[in-house]
């Protein structure tokens, strides 16, 4: 019985600990409480709407051109990763630009949060430039 008991606090607190961990994520390096709003892509003006925000440790969402998406964002600041991106599945004349945003946004690596202006970039030299709404 007091295997039992142990092996039930034990995987209780493990299951815990990461809750307790502090967020290390671009959020909490200033990208808290800010709507990103999409400038350019590889120095390209984006010729549409496009939104990027961390509402929740480990959590990004934010519009497309066309759709509403979320994903999480668990690499520790200056990283990035967003994974396991869902979106809302509406159609509109920007689906060209939706389509180069969540290509461009699944390749980045980096960010780099200055003021209001968050870069994103990757090793082969992509580029992301948001500047806070």
């Amino acid at each position: 019985m007091k295997r039992v008991l142990f092996a039930l606090i034990f995987c209780t607190t493990l299951a815990t600990l990461p809750a307790c961990q502090a967020d290390e994520t671009v959020r909490a390096y200033g990208g808290a409480e800010k709507i990103w709003l999409l400038q350019e892509i590889d120095g390209a003006a984006f010729p549409a709407r496009a939104t990027l925000s961390f509402p929740d440790k480990g959590k990004l969402a934010g519009t497309a051109p066309c759709n509403r998406y979320f994903g999480t964002m668990n690499v520790p600041y200056p990283w990035f990763d967003a994974s396991q991106i869902g979106a809302t599945k509406m159609a509109c004349p920007d689906l060209a630009a939706e389509n180069l945003f969540f290509a461009a946004l699944a390749e980045m690596t980096l960010s780099e949060v200055l003021g209001d202006t968050l870069l994103l970039s990757d090793d082969k030299g992509r580029e992301m430039v948001f500047k806070a709404e």
